[in-house]
This record gives structure tokens, C-alpha cells and sequence, in this order.
């Protein structure tokens, strides 16, 4: 197992179109300017199966709901306890 924090974005139909698309790029981004990627495993699956709650991020075992490109930087700074 790696020691890396996992984060999985649902790439999905139902949570892309819903935000998720743009969300991506937000979370490139924020691990890229915070210098994370490193110690983070950034990556997409099909479907959380959880598309009436979604856009759906999963950051270890912690599932995320109706997440955004407006609250996804929030969610960031909770996971790796950044102010």
C-alpha cells in the first residue's frame, strides 16, 4: 500500500457534467501550487455509483458529496489540514 493520500474523483457521466469536469482541474491545480503531488494519488474512476448525491470525491476512506469547483478547495485544506 503507498503511503501517499488517495484521493478519486468520480469521472462518471452524471458527476462530470455536474462539476466534477471542472473540479478536476481545481485539484490539479491546488496540489500542483501547494507542492502535494508527492505525497497524493490523484485519480479518476467510472462511477461511485452514488450519482443523486453526486458530484462525488472520495479522499481516503471519507466520501464527499455534492462537491463543486466553489467548495472543492475547502475540502482540500480539511484533508491535508491546510488554513
Amino acid at each position: 500500500m503507498s503511503d501517499k493520500k488517495d484521493i478519486t474523483i468520480c469521472l462518471g457521466s452524471s458527476c462530470f457534467s455536474r462539476g466534477n469536469g471542472k473540479s478536476l482541474a481545481v485539484i490539479k491545480n491546488y496540489l500542483g501550487e501547494k507542492k502535494l503531488d508527492d505525497i497524493s494519488f490523484f485519480h479518476g474512476e467510472l462511477c461511485t455509483g452514488n450519482c443523486a448525491k453526486g458530484p462525488i470525491l472520495k479522499i481516503e476512506d471519507e466520501l464527499f458529496e455534492e462537491v463543486s469547483p466553489e467548495n472543492v478547495t475547502d475540502i482540500l485544506d480539511k484533508c491535508f489540514n491546510k488554513k
